[in-house]
Order: C-alpha cells, then sequence, then structure tokens
C-alpha cells in the first residue's frame, strides 16, 4: 500500500483553499498520522508568526547589496553583507514568536469571557470558574485558537495557559467547543475523561453523576484514559462514564471507550453501549458484526483491543478486513496479537473510510 502522508496539502489545507471532500480526507490522515500532525503544527505556528509581524522596510545596503551581486558576482563582500542582514531577518521573525507567545502565556488573566448578560468581555485567571447557573450563557476565547460557549446551567473551571496548552475542566453542563488549532493544544477535562482537541468543533454534555458525552460536528478529537485512547470523528460520539473512562466496562477501568458514527443502526448503536456496559458481551458483539458498515470499521476497529478471545478477536479482523484488508506487510497473526505498528498503520488506512 503507497503512503499517503500528505504535508504537501497542509498549506491549502490551512487556508481552506481545498474542496470539502479532499479536506475532510486530509484531517481524517491528520487524525491518525503523528509524522503529518507535526508538519501541521510547524505550518500553522508559522502563520500565526507572520499574523503578528510588521512590515519593516529593509535598509538602503540590502538592495545595494543585491544590485552588486546581480552586476558583478564577483562581488562577494556585498552578498556577505546582504546575506548578514537576511539573517538578521530570521533573528526578528524568531524573536517576534517568542515575545508574541510570551505575552499571551503569561499574562496572570490569560482567559477571555463574555457573559450573554455584561456588555464587554473580562478577564479571568488560570482557576477561576465560569458558572452560567440561573439560565445565562458565555463564550470562553481560547486565546487565538477559537471559542467555546457555554450553555446554561453549566460550571466551568479555567485551566493554565502555556505555548503548548489551553486547559479547561467541565464539571456538569454542556460546551460546545470550535478549535482551528495544531492537534494537542487544546483540552477539556472532564470527570469521566479527557478530551484532546485534534482540530474540531464538538459539544459536550456532563450530568450531575459525571457521566456524559461527547459529539463530534467537524475533525477528530481524541479521548484519553489511564494511557489509552478512542479517536473520535466528525458525525461519531461516545458515552462517557465517570469512575470507568470513556464508556468502559465497568469489569475493566483501564479500557477505553467505543465510538460510534451517530448514522449507524440503531440495532448497532445499542450493542456497543450494551458492550461499553458489560451486559451480554457476546450477542453485543454478534449484532455489531452483523450491522457494521465499511465506515462502522471505526468502532470495529476500536473492539479489536477490546474483546478477551483470541477467536472473538479473529472475527472482528474478519469483519474489517472484508471492507478493507491490511497494508502491505501488516499480517493477520499482527494485528490478532495486537502490534502497535501493525495497528497503527492499519488504522491509517482505516481513517479514509470514516
Amino acid at each position: 500500500m503507497f503512503s499517503r502522508h500528505v504535508e504537501r496539502s497542509l498549506p491549502r489545507y490551512c487556508d481552506g483553499d481545498l474542496s470539502v471532500a479532499e479536506q475532510q480526507r486530509v484531517g481524517a490522515h491528520l487524525a491518525v498520522c503523528a509524522r503529518c500532525r507535526s508538519a501541521l503544527e510547524e505550518v500553522q505556528f508559522s502563520a500565526k508568526l507572520l499574523e503578528h509581524l510588521s512590515t519593516v522596510s529593509a535598509p538602503p545596503s540590502v538592495w545595494n547589496g543585491i544590485e552588486s551581486a546581480l552586476s558583478a558576482p564577483s562581488a562577494r563582500p556585498s552578498v556577505a553583507h546582504g546575506l548578514r542582514w537576511a539573517f538578521a531577518g530570521v533573528v526578528a521573525l524568531a524573536l517576534a514568536g517568542t515575545v508574541y507567545w510570551s505575552t499571551r502565556v503569561t499574562t496572570s488573566k490569560p482567559w477571555e469571557v463574555a457573559h450573554a448578560r455584561e456588555a464587554s468581555t473580562r478577564r479571568m485567571a488560570a482557576g477561576e470558574w465560569v458558572d452560567t447557573a440561573g439560565g445565562s450563557t458565555a463564550r470562553i476565547i481560547v486565546g487565538q485558537l477559537g471559542t467555546v460557549d457555554v450553555a446554561p446551567q453549566t460550571r466551568v473551571r479555567l485551566g493554565r495557559v502555556s505555548q503548548s496548552e489551553y486547559r479547561l475542566a467541565l464539571a456538569r453542563g454542556t460546551i460546545s467547543a470550535e478549535i482551528n488549532a495544531p492537534p494537542r493544544l487544546f483540552i477539556v477535562d472532564t470527570p469521566a475523561s479527557t478530551i484532546v482537541d485534534l482540530g474540531c468543533a464538538y459539544t459536550v454534555t456532563v450530568g450531575d453523576d459525571g457521566d456524559g458525552v461527547l459529539r463530534m460536528t467537524t475533525g477528530w478529537a481524541s479521548l484519553e484514559w489511564k494511557a489509552r485512547e478512542s479517536l473520535v470523528p466528525a458525525g461519531a460520539m461516545c458515552r462517557l462514564k465517570r469512575g470507568t473512562g470513556p464508556g468502559t466496562p465497568f469489569i475493566d477501568l483501564s479500557r477505553p471507550g467505543t465510538p460510534y458514527f451517530e448514522d449507524a443502526s440503531s440495532a448497532l448503536k445499542q450493542a456497543v453501549d450494551d458492550f461499553d456496559e458489560g451486559k451480554d458481551p457476546s450477542r453485543a458483539l454478534d449484532v455489531i458484526i452483523r450491522e457494521a458498515r465499511v465506515r462502522d470499521t471505526l468502532t470495529l476497529w476500536h473492539l479489536l483491543s477490546l474483546v478477551d478471545e483470541q477467536t472473538d478477536r479473529a472475527r472482528v479482523y474478519d469483519a474489517i478486513a472484508r471492507f478493507e484488508p491490511p497494508p502491505d506487510r501488516v499480517s493477520r497473526d499482527q494485528i490478532l496479537a495486537l502490534d502497535p505498528n501493525a495497528l497503527r498503520r492499519w488504522r491509517e488506512e482505516l481513517a479514509w473510510k470514516w
């Protein structure tokens, strides 16, 4: 299977110049490919720096040096002089980026919050609470990354802000986040799981008991619990259970959740919920395999590491492989043994279907 890395498409992806289908394909690949996510971070960081740089005229000596170099190629001192200015420009660019980020993350009140009942925004510090009791609403401005709308009867704690992280904690209620940022920069903690943004929009609701549900609108998010993760793409959802991780069976606290698409059959969705709660998991698995469509390989792929019996894992493998066989140099035995590299490579191919 050929490589589908998307570095060449990243500038147009950031500018929104790709077709809707291609934008979705690139987003799907970014969710599962660390190499391309790293390249995306470099593109987005460079773009942010350029937005905050002022225009400065180059000294006349730069232009004189260029003209001399063009008219007399042997005039090395002029070339060297121009190169020194060019190097100085690069240093200035780096310093400007450092100053910009330092200014934003070292202020004592890095968060901006607008309450519906107030006419203007106000700055708030990490550790303070945004509380919309009494039917009010609010909007949290996440630096230059996006916004978080806070629904009535919601309680959100503002967390730390740094060059590598913007963090909130949702205690109860509903928030809707819309973030355009490098992956893993915006994070929301809930009583049941941690939601790590991979460049997306989503809504998450948490009840008074700590249980909740994540619904993805665009892009991808990662639900992380006890060093494991569940990838949730646009159109999918995952339930959160306090004390058991995202959607996990009560019998094993270390298991991740099982996401599924909201347009899946009612039977499949109910079977996933039953499986995650430990309600006759064997019967639930039968239903999931029977009802699965090509994009439901999202659910099946997550189930590979959740089923206990080797025979059940083989059944899940066969159900996925009938839609998308593993790529070259990835064997059935590797997948059944849950080889991390083999699973990652198959996931990268499957994600194009999700």
